[in-house]
């Protein structure tokens, strides 16, 4: 089995809508009148959800008309933020059927069906002209990708000169071996971590001028304090969270996340980048 079918069945979930809808329902939510932030839990699958979302889009400036590719998009949570708070024409694109199944369903669901749509492709042939986005995101899908200038090139491909591309990764900060498993991977054959100056040297080999580079340790390790303090006062996870999505094998994730944080082996880290 290739590396991108194997991530792809990391990720699947066939009855994923369905788990969702469940955990709404148990929570008193009506699944015909949602909002998007009804969805938040679930659908931000990376450290840090809505907040760091919101960081990366005023960081990168997005502005009402822009459109946008976010790269790796997962359920579309940060698409339709950025769709229905700032007011781009957002296209998600991810490897996972299941994932963009849910995403078109959900962004339905929440009224944002004409502003934000999905696909299924590979974000190292991306099915799209070039020079037909204003911007582009990657929020933790770096990780999966072993061929970053590959995934960088195409990404300078598909954006018009100027256009802007913000990622929002998980990146090496020290030596040493990560515990497995981990949200992106059950071990380290689909896991490809690099630090942040690698990151810098290929998107520079790919034509982006980059702008800013920020490491989010101190904020990743607050906000898995945060959600360990909530999960104790509540006796455990409520029914909608990102567990639906990581499976029984969620609260070791969660803890091999936080100790690989606390020994400074990785931290996410936001680069802003400019296509030149």
């Amino acid at each position: 089995m290739d590396l991108e079918s194997t991530v792809a069945r990391h990720y699947g979930h066939a009855a994923l809508e369905h788990a969702i809808l469940a955990a709404l329902a148990a929570m008193g939510k009506d699944p015909d009148h949602l909002t998007p932030e009804d969805l938040a839990p679930v659908d931000e699958f990376h450290i840090g959800g809505r907040a760091a979302t919101r960081d990366l889009a005023d960081a990168m400036r997005l502005a009402p008309g822009l459109a946008l590719l976010d790269i790796g998009c997962g359920l579309g949570g940060a698409a339709r933020l950025f769709a229905g708070e700032f007011g781009c024409r957002v296209t998600g694109l991810d490897l996972t059927a299941d994932y963009v199944r849910c995403a078109a369903a959900l962004a339905r669901r929440v009224g944002l069906g004409g502003q934000a749509e999905f696909r299924q492709g590979s974000a190292l042939a991306l099915p799209f002209a070039e020079a037909g986005f204003d911007a582009a995101t990657l929020l933790h899908v770096g990780m999966n990708i072993a061929d970053k200038a590959r995934l960088f090139a195409e990404a300078r491909r598909v954006l018009r000169p100027g256009g802007v591309f913000g990622i929002y990764d998980v990146m090496r900060e020290g030596e040493g071996d990560l515990a497995f498993p981990l949200p992106w991977a059950a071990g380290a054959a689909t896991s490809f971590v690099e630090d942040a100056d690698t990151y810098r040297r290929l998107l520079a080999a790919a034509g982006f001028a980059v702008e800013a580079v920020r490491s989010r340790r101190a904020f990743a390790i607050e906000f898995f304090r945060r959600m360990r303090v909530a999960a104790a006062a509540a006796g455990g996870p409520p029914p909608l969270g990102l567990h639906i999505l990581m499976g029984e094998t969620a609260p070791l994730k969660a803890r091999n996340m936080l100790g690989n944080l606390e020994a400074g082996l990785i931290a996410p880290t936001e680069i802003i980048a400019r296509a030149v």
